[in-house]
């Protein structure tokens, strides 16, 4: 792993920190091999409940390396950062993402444009600073999103809002992503590190097993119908009713405690 991302995990909550600050924080081919490993280590991490990702400067991710793109080591060149040339796209950081059980928060601390965009789409909730930018400037470029933004955006903010974005290749301010419903905060950037950390060990107070399972079906919830996703609820319930956690969480609130669960 390079220093252009960082990774750190404390009081259960994994911290992931784009690390380029005089780049605006655009990702190197590299940077999205060892993102999508820095995820999948996390979710794999039983101590880490919830994801962080955040980015170091006044920029949160302002997409792709466009010097290394030109220069043919971005996707689709011939080093696109994985050991053979080839970058497998279902390996892709907004694809991780989507498939990891463990909650993500994207805290934008400054713009998200581009590829970056797409990666803050897939986190499951984003926070942003009042000075924060989301760019869906593609086809201002003669692009369209490199990476799941026309799957995830019209999923957020319904298809005619979507359309608009994209079409128009708008810029949004921190309200009026908060107007559309792309991000559910928006606090003074000196206030963002402190308003993440407090939504995510709230998340993190809350069962492992259950809240990674919501996600989940959350997830699986968008390729099926209302009949086959209760029965898969059903399930899924079956499951946590034999839990630990499950008869903490009785015992607590009966005993009008705090709940302390381990996952079990």
């Amino acid at each position: 792993m390079s220093d252009e991302l960082l990774y750190e995990t404390a009081d259960r909550i994994a911290t992931i920190t784009f690390n380029r600050p005089d780049r605006m924080n655009t990702i190197t081919p590299r940077m999205l091999g060892d993102l999508s490993e820095r995820l999948l280590e996390a979710d794999a991490d039983p101590e880490v409940r919830v994801i962080v990702l955040t980015g170091n400067g006044r920029a949160w991710c302002a997409g792709l390396d466009v010097g290394a793109a030109v220069s043919g080591e971005g996707i689709g060149g011939d080093n696109s950062g994985s050991s053979n040339g080839e970058f497998n796209l279902r390996d892709a950081p907004p694809v991780v993402i989507h498939k990891i059980d463990t909650p993500t928060i994207a805290a934008l601390n400054g713009g998200a444009a581009g590829y970056g965009l797409d990666i803050a789409l897939g986190c499951d909730i984003r926070i942003a600073s009042s000075t924060a930018k989301l760019s869906a400037a593609y086809t201002a470029r003669g692009l369209v999103p490199e990476s799941g933004g026309t799957w995830l955006l019209p999923r957020i903010v319904g298809w005619s809002t979507a359309a608009e974005l994209l079409y128009t290749a708008r810029t949004l301010t921190a309200a009026d992503a908060k107007e559309l419903g792309l991000v559910s905060q928006v606090v003074e950037a000196d206030e963002l590190p402190a308003a993440a950390v407090a939504l995510a060990t709230e998340i993190a107070a809350n069962a492992p097993l259950a809240v990674r399972a919501s996600k989940r079906l959350m997830r699986m919830a968008m390729d099926e119908n209302l009949e086959d996703h209760v029965q898969r609820q059903y399930l899924a319930l079956l499951q946590l009713f034999g839990t630990k956690d499950f008869r903490e969480g009785l015992n607590s609130y009966l005993e009008k405690r705090p709940a302390d669960f381990h996952g079990e």
